[in-house]
């Protein structure tokens, strides 16, 4: 049976998610367990124009959950793995399902689901909402890649099935669905080219052709409540090689990366199953900075001194190619001079987790330093193209040094995307954080890059997506939630102002 509940003590784990932006407040929150009380909810939130957020595990870091008044409906109670299909690799779940509880479910029957952002604890749901990616989106590409089917209530109640391949737009034409009860909507597509950049969620989705399903991945709650979600999945590498890669020499890690980018076939050059078994194929490429091993080193003590930075990389092998890739990896990475000596290696799943313990340290590290500081991290989430990125990361550190504000770089170098996480130690730093923040936006537009390239745009980068697009493309994407939400009830504040 639906919980409602209106006391603020029971509201109150509602009213904030990862970003701790301040401020939220509702009036109602209803916990259902069905689609059609969904529908119920928002047909009387319709009616009376009240403004409805949906609420999922709440580890978003744009305030994209937290509610400005009205209702917020949490979808933790849908939380069913409907059924994972071995023969047609393909899984249906609810959007309350934990993503770490699915991954499991999948990999005890010889299944992979690749999307792995970095909070394990997010619902399925939100990463679809948010079409979420993470350090596996190098080979794999983002949750996007895996969605194959929705089921999604929309804001007078009226429900839609959506399979992908089913209903496009193309030549700039309007997209038209149909709903359960047979009534026709008809959306224009905006017009905006998107960036040429291997990550974004910044804004509505287009594609020329562009499959409908395609406009509900990544729309952050403003089109409707996603309530069913079909999933295609990938057999089980059979093993893999991972390392932890250690350089004297910022040149030598910038060049190592470029190189492997350059031969690993990932979701942008090929599709991943002509992936050669026996060549250099690297499914992850994450990096740390000076500074960032700084931080690790205060939870993991063997971190070696010294370095310019290093690498994780990881790449899948099988029983008859592991000998000749880890020979392979070992030439490549005296070729550009890595500290072979002091760098980790492992192809066992114990040691892989010890490295993915590693890479989350480094976060973990970072909040406590600001919590300590009684401040907020601001933290970048911009990504350029591939030719600019070298000038990009130039730029960051450039400007960074200068400030004499602490910083750590790190993240999604395979992708050209890495996070800048500013740590100020008082509020005249934390302002100057905020102005340098506004300066790496304002660099990023200028490369061709994306304002956001996974985290999305919530309520807290609205600002942000109005100067990449400009009035007349947010107009456009203002048309198109129009035509799925009338009065604007869903979600709002989320990507608009």
């Amino acid at each position: 049976m639906m919980k409602v509940r209106t006391q603020l003590d029971e509201l109150q784990n509602y009213l904030t998610d990862a970003s701790n932006m301040p401020g939220g407040f509702a009036e109602k929150l209803f916990i259902p367990e069905s689609a059609a009380e969904i529908a119920d909810i928002l047909r009387e939130a319709g009616g009376r124009n009240i403004p409805v957020t949906i609420s999922g595990a709440r580890t978003g870091t744009v305030g994209g959950a937290i509610p400005f008044g009205g209702y917020v409906v949490s979808l933790e109670r849908l939380n069913k793995i409907v059924k994972i299909d071995k023969a047609t690799m393909t899984a249906v779940v609810e959007p309350g399902v934990v993503l770490a509880d699915f991954q499991k479910a999948v990999e005890a029957e010889g299944l992979f689901y690749p999307p792995d952002p970095t909070e394990w604890s997010c619902q399925i749901g939100g990463t679809v909402a948010t079409n979420a990616s993470g350090s596996r989106s190098f080979k794999y590409g983002a949750t996007r890649e895996f969605v194959t089917g929705l089921k999604v209530v929309l804001a007078d109640g009226a429900v839609l099935n959506l399979k992908r391949g089913t209903a496009f737009s193309s030549d700039g034409k309007e997209v038209e669905v149909v709903t359960e009860s047979g009534r026709q909507i008809r959306a224009r597509v905006p017009s905006y080219q998107r960036p040429d950049v291997r990550k974004n969620v910044s804004g509505y989705y287009n594609a020329e052709p562009l499959d409908a399903i395609d406009l509900f991945v990544g729309s952050e709650g403003t089109l409707g409540v996603i309530t069913e979600i079909e999933l295609n999945l990938l057999t089980k590498p059979e093993g893999f090689f991972s390392g932890i890669v250690f350089f004297e020499r910022y040149d030598d890690l910038l060049a190592f990366v470029d190189e492997v980018r350059s031969l690993s076939f990932n979701s942008r050059k090929a599709p991943v199953a002509t992936a050669p078994g026996s060549d250099l194929d690297a499914s992850l490429i994450e990096y740390f900075d000076d500074r960032a091993l700084g931080f690790i080193s205060e939870k993991f003590p063997e971190t070696p001194s010294g370095m310019a930075g290093a690498i994780f990389f990881e790449q899948e092998t099988t029983a008859e190619s592991e000998d000749v890739l880890l020979e392979k990896w070992n030439e490549f990475l005296e070729k550009h001079q890595a500290d072979l000596d002091r760098s980790w290696f492992t192809t066992t799943e114990q040691d892989r987790e010890k490295m993915r313990a590693f890479r989350h340290a480094l976060p973990v590290s970072v909040n406590e330093r600001v919590v300590r500081n009684k401040q907020k991290k601001i933290g970048t989430d911009m990504a350029v193209p591939d030719e600019n990125f070298p000038a990009f990361l130039k730029f960051y550190k450039k400007t960074l040094e200068a400030s004499g504000i602490d910083y750590v770089i790190f993240g999604h170098i395979g992708d050209c995307h890495l996070h800048a996480n500013l740590l100020p130690k008082d509020d005249e730093e934390a302002e100057r954080s905020r102005h340098l923040y506004g300066r790496f936006i304002a660099q990023a537009i200028m490369l061709g890059g994306t304002i956001s390239a996974e985290h999305g745009i919530g309520k807290l980068k609205s600002k942000y997506l109005n100067v990449m697009m400009g009035e007349r493309y947010l107009n456009e994407m203002a048309e198109l939630k129009k035509a799925f939400d009338p009065n604007g009830i869903l979600g709002r504040g989320n990507m608009f102002g």
